[in-house]
């Protein structure tokens, strides 16, 4: 059986590789290795070599970079939000060409993140109909799972709804295997890779979609997660960055064991950490060292926001050990109304007391970010220059994360107000904020993070 799996183009007004990786596609043929012949095609792959041969495209020294682009005519919903809209991703004709010149694949699996990328699955399902259209294609990710009748109506053959995949091993009869790690040999080249420690979020803030998608928190089985590491190693990546939504949450059945397995026995034992397991076996990372394969533990990251309420000294030290480099923090308002109508999970104190930790760690504080929403339909009582103005005296960077109205989350349904929930390009991150704000309000806010983070001593802004 051959099973092609594609990650699509991205249509948006901006788009910048943040560590970017197809992580739930990969995991479902991790599942099935072995079972399967399993090929790839990747249009955000920046280390194809179309991409790579370009200069502007080359990756700062943590592993991002911009996507190959190109300025393409506004969908008529979004034609009111004075901003260029492009295409990201390799050229159309490259994946034409890559389906002509191999064999046909039985099965095209399909994922895309954001609802309003669905424009890329639907140009990949054209052309794949075109060209191999006896191949079956099956849809899955956040898109199909928030957005289910409107993916149902792009011509796929199945769509997976949420994270239950029984429905697709059926389909493929095909038996998984849920202790293989994801399928990262797939790709030719690869200097970036992502980890998952652990699933779900035990929060239920009014804005996210992660309890509806994911479910309740709980820990990866360790030995996986080490599996998956010691592939990514292999492999020869530099940069990993960590996908889980609640990372910091009982630290002590998740985290801090698998940060115990990765660092070096001497560091271990200066751990204070170490003192809640002095007996377990270590079966994790620094074993490999040991061989005739000198691997080095690489950089580590953590794009998804880190909840400060539980960046403990301890966890702190912990991390840079462990080899952390960036730290991105959950921080939407300062305004303690704003914490409480939202669920909002950190309050100014415990914003700073974890930036102190990781500073006294030995952090770099322009590698200390907080992130901020824009553009959050209840922005009156968020006080967000306050906020930012809050940040900025930390002494750390801060990033405004702008508002995506997500289907079936209370503030997403509040929206319907302002947008036709209806179509999953009103969900767009950067046409919400200034549909609620107007251009110049957005404008004014970011022009306003930039100098702040500019006027920080030795800053570089993004």
């Amino acid at each position: 059986m051959k099973i092609l799996l594609v990650n699509p183009p991205i249509y948006d007004f901006a788009a910048y590789d943040f560590w970017l990786k197809p992580y739930g596609l990969l995991s479902v043929a991790g599942y099935l290795r072995g079972k399967a012949d399993f090929t790839l095609f990747d249009y955000l792959d920046r280390l194809h070599p179309f991409a790579a041969a370009r200069e502007n495209l080359q990756s700062d020294q943590w592993g991002r970079g911009r996507f190959y682009q190109r300025q393409i005519q506004k969908p008529p919903s979004l034609k009111q939000i004075p901003r260029r809209f492009r295409r990201f991703g390799l050229p159309r004709e490259i994946f034409r060409e890559y389906l002509t010149g191999t064999a046909p694949p039985d099965y095209v699996l399909i994922q895309t993140m954001m609802t309003y990328w669905y424009p890329g699955v639907q140009e990949v399902i054209e052309d794949i109909r075109t060209t191999v259209p006896k191949a079956k294609i099956i849809l899955g990710g956040n898109y199909v799972t928030l957005c289910p009748a409107h993916a149902d109506t792009l011509g796929a053959d199945l769509c997976i709804h949420g994270t239950t995949l029984a429905l697709l091993w059926d389909y493929l009869a095909l038996e998984p295997d849920l202790d293989q790690p994801a399928l990262w040999e797939a790709y030719d080249k690869l200097n970036v890779g992502v980890l998952k420690i652990t699933q779900g979020c035990p929060f239920k803030c009014t804005y996210c979609s992660v309890p509806k998608v994911y479910g309740d928190f709980a820990p990866r089985p360790i030995d996986r997660c080490l599996a998956e590491m010691r592939l990514l190693l292999n492999l020869g990546v530099k940069n990993i960055a960590f996908y889980d939504d609640a990372l910091l949450f009982n630290p002590e059945k998740a985290l801090t064991p698998f940060l115990e397995e990765i660092i070096s026995p001497h560091d271990i034992q200066n751990t204070t950490s170490q003192k809640t397991s002095p007996k377990r076996k270590r079966r994790g990372i620094h074993a490999i060292r040991d061989t005739q394969y000198a691997i080095r533990i690489p950089n580590l990251h953590s794009p998804n926001a880190l909840n400060a309420r539980f960046l403990t000294k301890d966890l702190a030290d912990l991390m840079l050990r462990a080899g952390f480099k960036t730290f991105y923090l959950g921080f939407e308002s300062a305004s303690a109304e704003w914490q409480k109508q939202t669920g909002s999970k950190v309050f100014c104190e415990e914003l700073a007391q974890a930036v102190d930790h990781l500073k006294a760690a030995g952090a770099n504080p322009q590698d200390i970010t907080a992130y901020q929403i824009l553009g959050h339909p209840k922005t009156d009582s968020q006080q967000l220059e306050q906020s930012m103005q809050f940040v900025n005296s930390l002494g750390i960077r801060g990033m405004l994360a702008d508002f995506s109205p997500i289907p079936g989350t209370p503030d997403g349904d509040y929206c319907a107000k302002y947008v036709d929930m209806t179509e999953p390009l009103n969900h767009n991150k950067t046409a919400f904020p200034i549909t609620l704000l107007a251009f110049k309000k957005s404008n004014q806010l970011k022009d306003l993070q930039r100098t702040l983070n500019r006027n920080l001593p030795s800053s570089t802004t993004p």
